[in-house]
């Protein structure tokens, strides 16, 4: 799934293409995505004229005159901006044609993906109106984590991908930032000292910059926010490394499953009071 780095990555690249421009009609060509698409939609966004494209956690908002477009890409979805000439593929399921010969589209194998307008503020509405702080913003704060771990005994990895606590924060970084802040991922979140929280918070928003830097450099067309493997080449301490030796100290990464997802780690880096769990 798309975390907040490819999701501010992509707003990168559509937002100069496609602000200002008018949706002249939608294409839907399969409404059955995680929420079926409104058979009004199409009726709805005709003729608005997009404004700015803002991110707020793992969701685009295309603002326009008389409502805002909410997007979310599941876990494959995508948008290109491509000719409105360009014949759609078997997972291209709607087409925002835009004034000017180009069109959104918007691409999504899995269908975990949604697309809805809304006339109201787009951050009032259900599915953003429970999100965390925006980790790169300026609120965003040790005292922060302070306030919301406690008497929390969940692991601080998931407490970090509780996007009512942090906005946009999935897998790969939050590996990654623990990694960096030197903390094993299965540490009660209650138990973090304030130097702690603080080294985290670094440590997260450090990895998020880098990586929104590493796909600004990887961006090869203004006109495209296509999908490459990882969206762009990210160079990872611990995330997808097990069985390979660290990069700082050469033990040998460990990958544990929790679930559905799996935690990347060095025992040897993040070891805490002799043990890595």
């Amino acid at each position: 799934m798309p975390e907040l780095p490819e999701v501010e990555i992509i707003r990168l690249s559509l937002e100069p293409v496609v602000t200002g421009r008018e949706i002249t009609r939608v294409i839907v060509r399969n409404s059955l995505l995680r929420r079926p698409v409104s058979e009004d939609l199409p009726s709805e966004t005709a003729g608005e004229k997009i404004h700015e494209v803002i991110r707020r956690g793992k969701y685009l908002l295309f603002r326009c005159s008389g409502g805002t477009l909410i997007i979310h890409l599941g876990m494959t979805g995508k948008l290109t901006v491509v000719p409105s000439s360009t014949v759609p593929s078997r997972h291209d399921h709607l087409d925002f044609v835009l004034a000017g010969g180009l069109t959104l589209r918007f691409t999504d194998p899995r269908r975990f993906g949604l697309v809805l307008w809304t006339r109201l503020s787009p951050l009032e509405h259900p599915l953003l109106r429970g999100l965390g702080l925006e980790p790169l913003s300026p609120d965003f704060s040790a005292r922060h984590l302070i306030l919301r771990a406690k008497n929390r005994i969940l692991p601080i990895k998931q407490f970090l991908m509780d996007h009512h606590v942090v906005a946009g924060v999935g897998n790969i970084y939050a590996n990654e930032s623990l990694f960096l802040a030197g903390m094993s991922p299965f540490r009660p979140a209650q138990q973090l000292t304030a130097h702690e929280h603080e080294r985290l918070v670094s440590a997260l928003q450090s990895t998020l910059r880098n990586a929104i830097s590493a796909g600004r450099n990887h961006i090869q067309s203004s006109h495209s926010a296509e999908k490459p493997e990882g969206y762009f080449p990210l160079q990872t301490w611990v995330y997808g490394r097990s069985g390979k030796p660290c990069r700082v100290c050469g033990s040998i990464i460990l990958r544990i499953r929790n679930g559905r997802r799996s935690t990347y780690l060095c025992p040897s880096c993040q070891k805490e009071e002799g043990k890595y769990v």
